[in-house]
């Protein structure tokens, strides 16, 4: 099984399209939240995913699998009540990291966080969060993207 290592940030203040620039749309849908495990449908233009998430915290298990439009098509009416919607920006960090910045819409219009990933725990700690990433979110209770779907934005 995959693993994840990955930091999650709040960023309090948009970055402008100069250092964000084009970004993925995302549709996504949880068909599974329990116990530390979520069953997630992500829809982009042309692909469909559906991601298998256990754990919580810094490290968690994960298994991806492509769906086709007509199986994305029969899950997502079973996500209802638990969505988010957002653009997707990669951005270079330098060296091999990449920030993915998302900028959500709906009903969390006006929130953005940066995930960054990692390839192990070591450099996970050693990361040195740019200062326009501002307050770090992993493994706070609320600001996973399954319980955001489900309770909206939590208090900052």
């Amino acid at each position: 099984m995959a693993s994840e290592i990955e930091r999650k940030f709040l960023v309090p203040e948009t970055p402008g399209t100069g250092v964000l620039g084009s970004g993925t749309v995302i549709r996504q849908g949880y068909l599974a939240v329990d116990k530390g495990v979520e069953v997630r449908l992500r829809l982009t233009e042309g692909t469909a995913t559906l991601t298998v998430k256990a754990g919580t915290g810094l490290q968690r298990d994960e298994v991806e699998v492509s769906l086709g439009d007509a199986e994305a098509r029969e899950l997502w009416p079973h996500t209802d009540g638990r969505r988010v919607e957002k653009t997707r920006y990669r951005v270079a960090l330098g060296g091999e990291q990449v920030a993915e910045v998302d900028l959500y819409d709906g009903s969390l219009v006006g929130l953005c966080t940066v995930e960054v990933e990692f390839p192990t725990e070591s450099a996970a700690v050693a990361f040195s969060p740019p200062g326009w990433f501002g307050q770090e979110l992993t493994a706070q209770p609320g600001w996973s993207n399954a319980a955001l779907s489900l309770n909206g934005r939590p208090p900052s």
